[in-house]
């Protein structure tokens, strides 16, 4: 081999090199020695010069060679042991450690002599199967063909496995015999230039594993070359690279995909090298109102709000994969609030910057629209509680900096309910859109009006207004309240009633007027509604007392306060007892007795009565059965209905499951209701009264006369008696006006074959007149005052034995002394 001229820096390293006592040697990739040292020609007795290109072969005995030949076509840094002919003829045990330069392609392997030890190690083991352990146990199929006939003189397991056989069945097979006939003209043309050459040939292919599935295997053929007769064969080193190979196809199919999302994908998506643009999709083309042309190669910041530049710099410089929301700018100047979502990954073999870009105009819209919904009511659009409670804060704050006055409207709508129980809810809302409309439409720009709930608003008056300013205000929205609305055909008439505090005369904190305010509102409406009242620290004490109202009536019914008292009715002609009529009363541990009109109102406000009622009806019952088993009263007891008791869900099944927990039955009763209550709702309430008639329950119309019953609807009504009020009776029978209406409430309930009963009779011209016009059952102190259970059962034996009578027959014969005395 001819050697080429050294030049210097050839031959210094060439003087290093001969200075280490190490054997060394600089090998390509095919194996050719380009440098070796003295201390390797001493250990070979290969002269340096001799050893160069194939020179040093002469000293590797076959087997090493192709285990080195596999190592070297690693491209990498490997430790090999190998076999080595030695100055002296024999073969040395060498390790050889090889470090790869990629920049040159070349190995420096030094050699080191470590026959001893493994002579140790290979004492029990023969030459021949010490090499076939080693090549058995490489990650490498190793083979070796001779050159006449191409007939395999060696294979180490698994390269004869990969092909069907075993490492004794393929020796002596042809490379057609192995491999196949298709597949060997296949890769002719690399053996031809083994042969012709001796230079090693590399190739791939694809081949199919014995389960059908595709592998990749990489091949070199690295020639065998003789000391005068050239290439006598040629070994064969097979990696299977199939992982390589898949790995490289999932690439390139996330590529594909990668690139139909970019295309799909209705988010902008944008890669990058160093800033400057490689791709883009449609997305954001369409987003920034540029074309493909206009950005590619651009640098990214050109499409970035200039006050966000510095952020992007950092984040690129960083390289950072990270989610942050910055400002893009449109083509014709627009900024638009976007959010980065940024990653760096390969794309076509090069690692990119990859940025999503994500329009945050609609996100932001609806972030907008949240927080308006969260600050103002859906319905009406006014602010709502919270917000308006904040901005009373802040006008507090400012009023008391200025030392003026502020002034809150409570405004609730008077009876709101009847029209959503009448017309239904969207006819209640469309009426509080009305409202809020005009309630705006009344105050000035400086004012503010909120929707608290249901049908409340509040007013806040700003500018330190006075008195007369506030009373202006109020009548202003009472009478833009007032006026009909027109909703669905039936025009609406509304009234508010409004309760006013005043900063700081009435508190200083918010929600102390807040509550002040409410607190007059509730006076409004109790005093007639359709009004305003400014708030008084007595109506503090009554809100006060009603509270402890409330809590003291939720412990009278737990700890059994409550009592009934009686009072009989009877018939006038003869005296005879035709019922009773169940009285509460509330014994309070302090005020004693309680009459009803002093805690009946406030409960049922409060919804006390669902309690208070059921307990009263059981109760009645349970005096009713026990004068029924004695025969002291064969008569239904008189129990009064509140308006909330009768209309609440379920009050039939209530009342059914009173009467079966005492084992009454329906004619042991009769439900005392006012006229309000049967015109709220009529087909409900006479199919409530149906039902209850249907369990053979009287029903009684209680103070007739003072509501506003239907004469029409009553005749229609599934009802017994009617009670004339109290208020008519006493006036008779001297006043003109209470003579005419109590005969005329006679002579109707006479025509509808109703029972009628006058209730407050006192006197005995009372009773003389009332039975003269056809009125025969009484009740009232003339007859008897309200008493206990007790006295009540008392006056029952007395009443019936007086006149020895069976008091089964339920005549009271003092009574009926008193009435037939009175008659003419």
């Amino acid at each position: 081999m001819k050697v080429p001229p050294v030049s210097a820096a050839d031959h210094a390293a060439q003087v290093w090199a001969d200075r280490l006592p190490v054997p060394l040697l600089e090998l390509s990739a095919d194996a050719l020695a380009l440098r070796a040292n003295v201390a390797f020609g001493q250990l070979t007795a290969i002269a340096p010069q001799d050893a160069l290109g194939v020179g040093w072969l002469a000293a590797l005995p076959l087997e090493s060679r192709a285990a080195l030949q596999a190592a070297l076509a690693g491209g990498a840094d490997f430790d090999l042991p190998i076999r080595l002919l030695r100055a002296d003829g024999t073969r040395a045990w060498i390790e050889c450690s090889a470090r790869y330069a990629s920049d040159s392609g070349l190995f420096v392997c030094t050699l080191s002599d470590v026959t001893a030890s493994r002579l140790r190690e290979l004492s029990a083991l023969g030459e021949a199967e010490q090499f076939r352990m080693l090549a058995d146990n490489v990650p490498v199929s190793i083979a070796y063909y001779e050159r006449s006939g191409y007939t395999c003189r060696f294979s180490n397991r698994l390269y004869a496995r990969t092909f069907g056989h075993d490492e004794r069945s393929i020796i002596g097979l042809t490379v057609a015999q192995v491999i196949g006939e298709e597949a060997a003209q296949l890769i002719q043309p690399q053996v031809d230039q083994v042969i012709a050459r001796g230079e090693v040939a590399s190739y791939e292919r694809q081949m199919q594993s014995a389960d059908g599935s595709p592998r990749w295997i990489e091949v070199h053929l690295v020639p065998h070359l003789g000391r005068e007769t050239g290439t006598v064969g040629a070994f064969v080193l097979i990696s299977d690279i199939t992982k390589h190979r898949l790995a490289e196809r999932e690439v390139r199919e996330s590529e594909e995909r990668l690139a139909k999302f970019m295309q799909a994908s209705v988010e902008g998506i944008v890669f990058h090298k160093d800033g400057l643009i490689t791709d883009v999709n449609p997305p954001l083309m369409a987003l920034l109102g540029y074309s493909l042309g206009e950005m590619l190669g651009r640098h990214t910041l050109e499409f970035i709000a200039t006050d966000c530049h510095d952020q992007v710099v950092a984040v690129m410089s960083a390289g950072s994969e990270i989610t942050y929301e910055s400002v893009a700018v449109h083509k014709d100047g627009t900024r638009i609030p976007v959010e980065f979502i940024v990653r760096t990954m390969l794309y076509q073999t090069e690692r990119l910057r990859m940025t999503i870009v994500r329009d945050l105009r609609d996100r932001q819209a609806a972030q907008a629209r949240i927080h308006y919904l969260a600050h103002h009511d859906a319905l009406t659009g006014l602010p709502n509680r919270g917000a308006f409670l904040e901005r009373v804060e802040a006008a507090l704050a400012r009023a008391a900096a200025a030392g003026t006055a502020l002034a809150l409207l409570f405004v609730d709508i008077d009876h709101f309910k009847r029209v959503n129980d009448s017309l239904g809810h969207l006819a209640g809302d469309a009426l509080l859109q009305v409202v809020a409309q005009r309630i705006t439409r009344a105050l000035r720009g400086t004012d503010l009006v909120a929707r608290f709930a249901g049908d409340e608003f509040v007013v806040l008056l700003a500018g330190n207004p006075q008195h007369a300013d506030i009373e202006e205000v109020a009548r202003k929205l009472l009478s833009a309240i007032e006026s009909p609305v027109q909703i669905d055909g039936p025009s609406i008439t509304v009234t508010p009633s409004i309760g006013i505090s005043i900063y700081p005369q009435d508190s200083t904190r918010a929600a102390e007027l807040l509550k002040h305010a409410d607190t007059a509102m509730y006076h409004a409406k109790s005093r007639g509604r359709a009004r305003f009242l400014f708030f008084e620290p007595a109506m503090a004490r009554a809100a006060y007392d009603a509270l402890v109202l409330e809590s003291e009536l939720a412990a009278a019914l737990r700890g059994e306060q409550f009592e009934l008292a009686f009072q009989p009715q009877v018939r006038s002609s003869d005296g005879a007892l035709v019922g009773y009529e169940a009285l509460l009363r509330w014994r309070h541990p302090v005020r004693g007795l309680v009459g009803p009109d002093d805690f009946v109102p406030l409960a049922e406000e409060r919804r006390l009565m669902l309690g208070i009622g059921r307990w009263v009806l059981g109760e009645a019952l349970r005096w009713s059965l026990h004068w029924r088993r004695t025969g002291l009263a064969i008569v239904p007891v008189g129990v009064n209905l509140s308006t909330m008791q009768f209309h609440a869900a379920g009050f039939v099944e209530m009342v059914e499951q009173v009467l079966a927990e005492h084992g009454a039955t329906g004619e042991c009763l009769e439900l005392e209701l006012t006229e309000r209550m049967l015109m709220d709702d009529l087909a409900a309430v006479c199919n409530t009264l149906q039902r209850l008639r249907a369990r053979q329950i009287r029903i009684a119309v209680d103070d007739f006369g003072t509501g506003y019953t239907s004469l029409g609807h009553l005749k229609d009504l599934p009802i017994d008696r009617l009670k004339i009020d109290r208020s008519f009776i006493e006036h008779l029978p001297d006043d003109a006006g209470s003579a005419a209406i109590t005969d005329a409430i006679i002579r109707m309930a006479d025509g509808l074959h109703l029972g009628v009963v006058a209730e407050g009779v006192e006197t005995t011209a009372q009773l003389v007149w009332l039975s003269d016009h056809g009125c025969d059952e009484m009740q009232g102190h003339l007859m008897a005052e309200p008493m206990d259970g007790a006295r009540f059962e008392q006056w029952l034996r007395q009443r019936a034995g007086a006149t020895g009578q069976n008091p089964k027959a339920n005549k009271l014969a003092p009574d009926t002394a008193v009435i037939k005395s009175a008659l003419p």
